[in-house]
């Protein structure tokens, strides 16, 4: 069977890129990981004790609900034309194959310094806007960590309305924030007045509760919305096996741990801006995980194969984040830094980074 055609543009993902990069190459020193964005802090004390009586094998997770949902809510044409899904740029990749697997056209939206690091879909041209039947949004953003605040997300459920989309809201970051708890989608749409069937939003364990191999999240919406996405994993996906559930239960029910992995986050993110001070001309994540670094030279992939070189610290480049548009690629100039390791490693190849990168 051949490859789909609209699949031919698809660039590899980003980490068989990054070893194709520097798997060639010996380390600088002792190999610091600091590229996937997979949580490290310790697990709940429970879940072991839930993962032990039940016996259990872990499967599906958030992405898979990203892409499915695409598939049950996004129509095969609008108004007789080739419908749009948005997504920002850079982006988690997930989006993007989404689109694609409904034959629509991704349009990819630059989400930079210039925009507060989230995409200005208000820009797009009407006739644009008129096709588009799903915009994703990433809040707080893989890899900025910017937020997206109350009016931005009520104004996007406004041009939603206006246009006739769906908004599809990933806050799989939304509890890793830094000063202040980001504004969560359904609580705006239900201010707002939107219509629940507009919006669907997505939350997972992996982050919360470091739990990345529990593979367990959910999706929230209107009742037809998600009665056609239960029908669609009905007949073609997997449901989260009833033992998983139980753990899962486990960890939406406490908070504790979520606040004890909060705190070690909020403390790395005070290590960076003392191990950064003057050195980069960055800004500070309101929330998730990463830095997203601008590099001197402007070249991410050059800064992160000198990094591992020389060092043995290894990231990810910007550029494998995002795709290329006729006003480039946003993520070019930029590496992306998980902070996810324990403090005193995060610190020890942050400043291995600065000393390689910014002198």
């Amino acid at each position: 069977m051949a490859f789909p055609e609209r699949f031919s543009n698809l660039p590899d993902y980003a980490f068989p890129r990054l070893r194709k990069l520097l798997d060639a190459h010996a380390p600088g020193g002792a190999p610091i990981a600091m590229t996937i964005g997979e949580p490290r802090h310790p697990m709940p004390d429970f879940y072991g004790v839930a993962l032990a009586e039940d016996r259990i094998m872990v499967l599906n997770g958030t992405r898979e609900g990203l892409f499915n949902a695409a598939i049950a809510l996004a129509p095969e044409e609008k108004r007789g034309k080739r419908p749009v899904i948005l997504m920002p740029n850079p982006f988690y990749q997930v989006y993007a194959v989404a689109a694609l697997t409904v034959g629509a056209e991704p349009v990819y939206v630059p989400a930079t310094a210039e925009t507060g690091f989230l995409p200005d879909y208000e820009a797009l041209p009407p006739e644009v806007l008129d096709r588009v039947t799903v915009a994703y949004l990433c809040s707080p953003a893989n890899p900025q960590g910017a937020v997206a605040p109350v009016d931005y997300l009520a104004r996007l459920m406004a041009l939603a309305e206006k246009h006739d989309f769906r908004v599809f809201l990933d806050e799989c970051y939304s509890e890793v924030w830094r000063d202040a708890p980001p504004p969560g989608g359904l609580a705006v749409a239900e201010a707002t007045g939107t219509d629940p069937e507009r919006v669907a939003v997505f939350h997972s364990l992996s982050k919360r509760s470091n739990l990345p191999g529990l593979r367990s999240g959910f999706v929230a919406t209107g009742p037809a919305s998600m009665a056609r996405i239960r029908q669609l994993r009905a007949f073609a996906g997997a449901p989260l096996p009833l033992p998983l559930q139980h753990v899962s239960e486990a960890a939406w029910r406490d908070e504790a741990h979520v606040e004890a992995s909060r705190t070690l986050y909020q403390a790395k993110f005070r290590l960076a801006d003392a191990v950064f001070a003057g050195k980069a001309n960055r800004v500070s994540p309101e929330g998730g995980f990463f830095l997203w670094l601008p590099v001197p030279g402007g070249d991410g992939e050059a800064a992160t194969l000198k990094l591992w070189r020389e060092t043995g610290v290894r990231v990810l480049p910007g550029a494998y984040l995002s795709r290329d548009t006729d006003r480039g690629n946003p993520g070019k100039g930029f590496i992306r830094v998980a902070l996810v390791g324990p403090e005193e490693e995060t610190q020890r190849g942050l400043v291995l980074l600065r000393d390689c990168l910014f002198g």
